[in-house]
C-alpha cells in the first residue's frame, strides 16, 4: 500500500505492507522540488519520481490525502497541480486510488479525528515498530494515510 502526502514543494510517499494483521515498512521518500524550477519542471520531476518509486516497490493501491481548499488559494492551487500528477501517475501505473480526509487518519491511528500531528507521527511510529518517528512530516503522513486503508479493509463495511 502506497501513501502520498502531496505537496508541490514536498511530497512524502510511503510504502507499508500488512503481513498476519501487522504492518511492515517497506519503503519511504520525501520528494523535494526547488522553487527556482518551474513549475512544469516540478510537476515533471513528481512524476517521474513517483514512477520510479512505485516501480521499485511495487504497490497495488494508492492512499491520498482527501483535498481541502486552503485560505491560500495560491498553496491550494499548487498542491491540486500535485495531486492530479498523483492521480494521473497512479491511473498510468493501474494503481487503485483511495482517498482518506485528516479526521479519517486521525481517527484510525488516534482514535480520535482531533488529534495533533505530534499524535499521528507517534502512532505511525508504534504501529510500523520503527526505532524513531520519520523525519519528514510529509513522509509520516502518507504512512499514515497508507496505515489507514490498512486498517480500513479489517473494518466490514
Amino acid at each position: 500500500m502506497l501513501g502520498v502526502d502531496p505537496g508541490l514543494a514536498n511530497l512524502g510517499l510511503g510504502v507499508v505492507e500488512e503481513e498476519r494483521r501487522e504492518a511492515r515498512l517497506v519503503a519511504s521518500e520525501l520528494v523535494t522540488t526547488s522553487p527556482r524550477m518551474a513549475q512544469a519542471e516540478r510537476l515533471l520531476e513528481i512524476r517521474v519520481r513517483l514512477q520510479a518509486f512505485v516501480t521499485a516497490h511495487a504497490p497495488h493501491a494508492l492512499a491520498i490525502e482527501s483535498q481541502f481548499l486552503s485560505r491560500q488559494r495560491d498553496v491550494s492551487f499548487r498542491v491540486g497541480q500535485a495531486v492530479g500528477v498523483v492521480l494521473l501517475t497512479a491511473a498510468e501505473l493501474g494503481l487503485s486510488v483511495h482517498e482518506y480526509g485528516p479526521s479519517q487518519v486521525k481517527q484510525a491511528l488516534v482514535g480520535t479525528g482531533r488529534a495533533d500531528k505530534a499524535q499521528v507521527a507517534f502512532m505511525v511510529r508504534a504501529l510500523l515498530k520503527l526505532p524513531a518517528t520519520p523525519k519528514s512530516d510529509h513522509v509520516a503522513d502518507a504512512l499514515a494515510l497508507a496505515l489507514t486503508h490498512l486498517q480500513s479493509r479489517r473494518v466490514p463495511g
